[in-house]
């Protein structure tokens, strides 16, 4: 059956109609280019990446980044919906995509010279580039301020040294933004493929973001000229403001995955006959619809109002801290939920949620974990840092 979204308090109308049109738009494209090939590629564990040209002829990559430099200039909200989209297909569509505009479109666009705006964000809104983000390491994920990879000028530019690890796209990217600490604080460089010390290999063995391509990248005396660095930013402001904004989208992100388990379900459950009746007609059974129906109305309202916000230029990064906590941990739980429902047909990956529920096991660490963000939403509301 066709894909119904829960909208209880009729929440489309406060949508304007280019932004109902985005959102259906890439809804469209998904139900039928992705989610026909999401099983094969999930048990697979590879990407369909042979769609890029079509996620670039929707517009998704970097849909904020004004049209001078190839992009969409789309409002926040808008980006969001397509974010969500995304992520009713699958985490590892929704990851790749906003990799390319959050963490690696919005830093040169924010922080690159204009002739680093010029010569990638075109390429990179038409896909005829891909990149990747390179902060986390082995060793050091919630502290990004305790990075070993370093940064040593030189005469001629810059020698790169350190390993980053969990970096979505790293094997197929053509230029990766590297955060590396120098004398001069934590500093931002784009490191093209193909770089004499550089390698991006493949980690595999996941039971999580299967259909997604995750690497380590590998920094062995990579020299970098002048032209490398990232100009316009210095300190952990450069990646952590890359990150808020693609926390943001992950918060609509997990909104789409309990979209798409809770739609399956409650199909699911009108059709399952037990004990001669329909399994939705049991009263436990409706008690885990209301409590997810009522969790994914407040969450579409926390998502929306936070787009509207962030358009307004009063979003916050502790607002973005617990849209992206909320929404996430909900997404997870719905799909916990939803796949008790459909009992043993919820680990086959003929249907959708046993796939969502291992996927956001890694949306909910990523991007700042769930504890993580909390303290941040704790320090918001106390004014006391809990994080030492």
């Amino acid at each position: 059956m066709a894909f119904q979204q829960l909208d209880y308090l009729l929440l489309d109308d406060q949508f304007s109609e280019d932004e109902r049109m985005v959102r259906d738009t890439v809804r469209a494209w998904v139900t039928e280019r992705y989610l026909p090939l999401a099983m094969e590629h999930f048990e697979a564990g590879t990407f369909p990446l042979e769609l890029t040209p079509e996620l670039a002829e929707l517009g998704v990559f970097g849909p904020t980044v004004p049209q001078e430099y190839g992009g969409a200039g789309m409002n926040s909200v808008a980006y969001g919906l397509i974010c969500q989209e995304l992520e009713r297909g699958d985490s590892g569509l929704r990851s790749y995509v906003s990799v390319q505009g959050s963490l690696v479109m919005y830093p040169i666009f924010a922080y690159g010279s204009e002739a680093q705006k010029k010569r990638w964000l075109p390429l990179l809104a038409s896909g005829k580039a891909i990149g990747c983000f390179g902060l986390t390491e082995p060793d050091f994920g919630s502290n990004p301020g305790g990075m070993l990879t370093t940064a040593k000028k030189t005469a001629d530019g810059w020698v790169l040294n350190g390993r980053k690890m969990w970096i979505t796209n790293g094997t197929v990217s053509d230029v990766a933004v590297v955060w590396a600490r120098a004398e001069e604080g934590i500093l931002g460089f784009l490191v093209e493929r193909g770089a004499k010390g550089f390698s991006a290999p493949e980690q595999k063995h996941k039971f999580s973001l299967r259909a997604s391509i995750t690497s380590e990248l590998v920094l062995e005396d990579v020299q970098v000229g002048k032209d490398a660095l990232l100009p316009n930013v210095k300190g952990l402001k450069g990646p952590l403001g890359c990150l808020n904004q693609a926390r943001y989208g992950i918060a609509w992100g997990g909104l789409g995955a309990a979209f798409a388990c809770f739609d399956e379900a409650l199909q699911y459950s009108k059709s399952r006959i037990v004990f001669d009746k329909p399994l939705a007609g049991f009263q436990l059974p409706q008690k885990k619809f209301a409590d997810m129906g009522t969790q994914i109305t407040m969450a579409q309202l926390l998502a929306l109002r936070l787009g509207r916000l962030k358009d307004e230029g009063r979003a916050t990064a502790a607002m973005v801290s617990m849209a992206k906590r909320n929404n996430v941990m909900l997404g997870l739980e719905v799909a916990r939920t939803c796949r008790d429902i459909l009992g043993a047909n919820g680990i086959s990956l003929e249907y959708q949620v046993g796939r969502h529920m291992c996927n956001l096991e890694s949306v909910v660490t990523y991007e700042g974990t769930h504890d993580i963000h909390t303290l941040a939403i704790g320090q918001e509301l106390t004014g006391i840092p809990a994080f030492r």
